[in-house]
């Protein structure tokens, strides 16, 4: 499988970017190690990771010690050991996309011409509301893991040009 993991972190300086190797770690503790070890005094660290351009697993770490996860598919899991040890532990299902919905609606009118076609085959799982304070609802996020035709690095690239590390993840992914 082909894996690309890119660490962002806020610190007091802005947002900075690096990519890390996640191919000699052996569980969750130790992706979290190399998270924090990517810039040790960040507030909020994130870690976006592309498998096969099929799966996208991203990992929240706060002031270096509360880790959220949240996986486009629980069958990253499954079918590769780097997302065995991501998602392997996430038991809380993600909520699904009409599931927020329900949740979302203020009117009656149910216009389904507004929602992106999802792909029915995906089982999003994790904390889809770890981006919900950087302006990525869950439901955002839902719908753009499950919108026919975008790759996992489509949506990293959406996440962090709105969060403000668009740049960033530009260049590393450049350089």
């Amino acid at each position: 499988m082909s894996i690309f993991a890119a660490a962002v972190a806020r610190g007091k300086n802005g947002w900075t970017a690096s990519e890390l190797d996640l191919s000699g770690l052996a569980d969750i503790d130790e992706v979290v190690d190399a998270l924090r070890d990517a810039e040790p005094d960040a507030g909020l660290a994130l870690l976006f990771v592309e498998s096969d351009d099929e799966y996208l697993a991203i990992l929240r770490l706060d002031e270096g010690e509360d880790l959220r996860v949240f996986g486009s598919d629980s069958a990253f899991a499954e079918e590769s050991r780097i997302g065995s040890v991501l998602l392997g532990e996430v038991e809380t299902p993600a909520l699904g996309v009409d599931d927020l919905a329900d949740r979302t609606d203020d009117d009656d009118d149910d216009d389904e011409d507004d929602r992106p076609a999802a792909d029915p085959d995906a089982d999003p799982i994790g904390d889809a509301e770890l981006l919900n304070d950087l302006g990525i609802p869950a439901q955002r996020l839902l719908a753009l893991c499950g919108m026919e035709g975008m790759l996992p690095s489509d949506i990293t690239a959406e996440i962090c040009q709105r969060i403000g590390c668009g740049d960033e993840m530009e260049e590393l992914r450049e350089a």
